[in-house]
Order: C-alpha cells, then structure tokens, then sequence
C-alpha cells in the first residue's frame, strides 16, 4: 500500500489567514510553491491560497494585495487528507472535489502537499490520465 505521506512533498508551510497577499506571494517565491494552506489562530486549515487567486481574485479585480489578506480569499471548506491514507483516497479526494493540491496532515500538523507533480512522479500512466480526466472535467 503506498500512502499518501509517501507520495506529499514534505516540508509545506502555512500562511496565517491574517497574513496579506503581497507577503503570501513573496513567501510562494521563496519556496517555489504555487499554493500554500491557510492556518487560523489554531494552526488549523481554513483554506488553500494559490497564486491565481492573488491575480485573478486581487490584483485583476484592482484590489490591493498589501492590503487583502489570504483568510480574505478562503473560500468553501478545506480538503485535506491524512498522512496515513492510502493513494487510493488520495485520488478519489481530488477527484471528487476536482483539486489538484492536497494539503496532508499527521496528528493535526500540516506535514506536507500533494500537488499534480507529486501524482506524476507515483502513478502509473493510466492513473494519472484518469485523475486528470475527472480532476479537469468540466461539471
């Protein structure tokens, strides 16, 4: 059984919901992420920040990424999966949810993601064109 803590990429951060857009986009920087999870007060997932987001949700409507905050833009209820999960639940949360990163928890700490290049790197060919057809379906 392959899990999902064998698969994340290790080491993700979180970015307080507090924490402006400019700061959260030089942290992606950084790290050379695309999206990073949003933390409350509790350290606990409350949303998934992408760079998309900051453009097309911030910066293309005119608003000022010094001045929104990432809490701002979660929206909807977190996914997330456990450490332990086997790939199996990996897929069927993305794909039933049509995300393409996952957040992976073990004993309520974020300890890592699950991003499309993780995929890529662990499935076979025909499960990754199977993830990718109903992750990038339209509904």
């Amino acid at each position: 059984m392959t899990t999902a803590g064998e698969i994340m990429h290790a080491g993700a951060q979180w970015i307080p919901a507090t924490e402006t857009l400019d700061r959260a986009a030089q942290l992606m920087a950084r790290l050379n992420v695309g999206a990073l999870p949003i933390s409350d007060k509790t350290e606990r997932l409350c949303g998934i920040l992408t760079d998309r987001d900051i453009v097309v949700g911030c910066v293309a409507k005119g608003h000022n990424p010094a001045k929104v905050t990432a809490g701002d833009m979660a929206q909807g209820t977190p996914r997330w999966i456990d450490a332990g999960a086997d790939v199996s639940e990996v897929l069927e949360e993305m794909q039933s949810h049509q995300i393409k990163r996952l957040p992976v928890i073990r004993n309520k700490k974020l300890v890592g993601m699950i991003s499309e290049a993780d995929l890529a790197k662990h499935l076979t060919d025909d499960q990754l064109a199977g993830w990718a057809e109903k992750v990038y379906a339209r509904s």
